[in-house]
């Protein structure tokens, strides 16, 4: 990947944070340190690693992309927007009535998006079930679950897990945010996930850890999960919750309010700010 290609993917990140903020403050509703935690790995998905079509979102030879933390929907929304699945205005309507655009993602409202989530701890055997599908048709599509570190403590998660294990589903990769946070406190404070690489390993998974803000070895990292055979991948992708607005990274009371009208224009401010560091970490 050229420099130029780096930068253009994190300025489009900065960009989709700007929208979040955005979208959020209008909502009045929503959560705020996912969603930007998560921004880097949605834009490397939509605008380098998916095989998808924004004009043909029903494409049969689409990759799948499923959100099982569903919460974390307005960074996926955004990105969807800036991809090309709808005008970015349509943002604004963000949990309001009658909108495409609610707190959770339902599947049937808005083109592109492969699942309808709610209840924590089941986009993985949403992405299993459709990984072990699409083999069984002989497709080459692949399937990518995100979920979040927090949603760990769903015992259908390791359910699923063994399944996509010992049906060796190589098509298969989960992506862990592994954020540290969730709505309560500290993920360790709360429930221990202990050894999170060995955990997975030890139900058969390959595991990659690499940091989520760092697109180029985001990318590497799918690319290397693309090459196992006989297994599935799991990505321990390490976040920041609240990445791009140094007064709400890794505070965990941010995981589930909205910002401000005040603070919107501070964040706003900051992420202006961070985009003419981005430039110039790139000028030659």
């Amino acid at each position: 990947m050229t420099d130029e290609r780096i930068k253009d993917l994190e300025l489009k990140a900065n960009d989709i944070r700007i929208s979040i903020i955005d979208m959020l403050e209008d909502a009045g509703s929503g959560h705020t340190a996912g969603p930007l935690g998560m921004t880097d790995i949605f834009t490397a998905f939509y605008f380098e690693i998916l095989q998808h079509d924004p004009n043909n979102p029903d494409w049969e030879e689409r990759d799948r992309l499923i959100l099982s933390n569903g919460h974390i929907v307005p960074a996926r929304y955004a990105t969807m927007a800036h991809a090309g699945y709808f005008p970015l205005d349509e943002l604004k309507t963000l949990r309001k009535f009658g909108s495409r655009l609610q707190g959770h993602p339902e599947r049937h409202k808005l083109p592109g998006v492969e699942n309808t989530s709610g209840p924590l701890g089941t986009g993985l055997g949403q992405s299993a079930g459709m990984a072990f599908g699409l083999r069984m048709d002989g497709k080459k599509n692949r399937v990518y679950c995100l979920t979040g570190d927090g949603e760990l403590d769903c015992g259908n998660i390791w359910e699923s897990a063994m399944f996509a294990a010992h049906h060796r589903l190589s098509n298969l990769t989960v992506v862990v945010d592994r954020n540290n946070i969730q709505i309560n406190g500290f993920t360790e404070n709360v429930m221990s996930l202990g050894d999170l690489k060995a955990k997975w390993e030890s139900f058969g998974w390959h595991v990659i850890e690499v940091d989520g803000h760092n697109i180029e070895a985001f990318v590497d990292a799918v690319h290397q999960a693309h090459a196992i055979q006989e297994q599935p991948t799991c990505i321990i992708a390490h976040t920041i919750p609240g990445k791009g607005i140094p007064e709400i990274e890794n505070d965990f009371t941010w995981h589930g309010k909205p910002p401000s009208t005040e603070e919107e224009q501070r964040f706003l401010k900051e992420l202006r700010t961070l985009r003419g560091k981005i430039e110039a970490s790139h000028a030659s």
